[in-house]
């Protein structure tokens, strides 16, 4: 992907070949798990191959970073009780929905032949079982069919990537692509439902939207990757308001592995500033076969839309309009605490 990346920058020649950036030109911020500072390096290494990128982390190796935590930062009963009525006005019908999905599910992993099922541990996949648990200075958490299902789901859809033999991948049943688009919607549900209503998302990204508006406004800036998880672009497309969008070519249709939002920051000759919003995703196919991103084999690319924002006929935005959105998003947190009477 930092190849991809490096091949387009130097075709718009906003980069010469084997750039070297100077003082804080640019900036690679992961969170410091062993996987997202690997994927910071992996990229780096791409994008700018002869420069020996820093990787910045702010915590022991495998402590997660406030930053990059979708964890709540204030709580008590009334915002707890306000919150899981949202997320079930907002998606109560999304999981009952899934009883299709659990189905496929339970044949594909033979759930009924586990020594779990027969010693009653674990039952079938229910739609009407998830029960909520949110705690200060902890992620949004749940218990249930949908819980487990989607640990069970992530970790097929792993092995569909990685395993060639797609037999092989559904344990020796016969999957069609629709198949295992329906897998992976457990996993997508899984993500929407503890991390995209927006009195959650508004709490759980503060940081991260903090950290991402002080990019964009960073006039040194030529290029910075912050480098998180799955759970942090969903909250932090919804604290923005993004309409929701779905991704062709892939079977995670919200967040697939390695998917990276973009914001590109344009001036034109009268030196009004814009900016695009971009989804950058590896296809089902691109990550089966490992192909080797470039100008002629692009990862899958949409642009985001705003909720009452508009476009030009570029697919931007005025510069000014995103920014005032991005504090609008942070502006809500505090909104939120004093809506339910938290003060620090």
């Amino acid at each position: 992907m930092g190849q991809y990346f490096r091949k387009w920058l130097e075709k718009e020649k906003l980069i010469t070949k084997n750039y070297q950036p100077l003082n804080d030109e640019i900036r690679f911020y992961s969170n410091s798990m062993q996987r997202t500072i690997a994927t910071a390096k992996f990229f780096s290494a791409g994008l700018f191959p002869v420069a020996n990128t820093n990787i910045e982390y702010h915590m022991n190796l495998n402590t997660m970073d406030p930053v990059f935590t979708p964890q709540f930062t204030f709580m008590n009963d009334e915002y707890k009780e306000a919150a899981i009525k949202e997320i079930n006005n907002l998606f109560s019908d999304k999981i009952k929905s899934l009883e299709e999905n659990y189905k496929l599910l339970e044949k594909v992993i033979d759930l009924k032949d586990s020594k779990d099922y027969k010693e009653s541990k674990i039952t079938e996949f229910k739609a009407d079982d998830t029960i909520y648990d949110f705690k200060n200075f902890n992620e949004p958490k749940m218990s249930g069919s949908l819980k487990l299902a989607c640990s069970v789901s992530d970790a097929l859809v792993l092995q569909y990537y990685e395993e060639k033999d797609e037999y092989k991948a559904a344990f020796n049943h016969n999957l069609s692509y629709n198949d295992w688009e329906k897998i992976a919607k457990i996993k997508d549900v899984y993500g929407d439902v503890l991390f995209t209503a927006p009195s959650v998302a508004y709490n759980v990204s503060n940081p991260l939207l903090r950290e991402i508006n002080n990019e964009l406004e960073n006039d040194n800036r030529k290029f910075s990757f912050l480098c998180g998880h799955d759970s942090n672009i969903g909250s932090v497309l919804k604290a923005l308001d993004v309409l929701d969008y779905n991704l062709p070519k892939a079977i995670e249709k919200t967040t697939p592995i390695g998917s990276k939002v973009v914001f590109s920051l344009w001036n034109d000759d009268k030196d009004n500033s814009y900016v695009s919003i971009n989804l950058v995703y590896q296809t089902v196919e691109q990550l089966r076969n490992i192909s080797i991103l470039d100008l002629d084999n692009n990862p899958g690319i949409i642009n985001l839309k705003l909720k009452n924002i508009n476009q030009n006929r570029d697919g931007l935005y005025e510069y000014n309009d995103i920014i005032t959105r991005f504090n609008e998003s942070i502006l809500q947190y505090d909104l939120l605490k004093q809506k339910y009477h938290i003060y620090d």
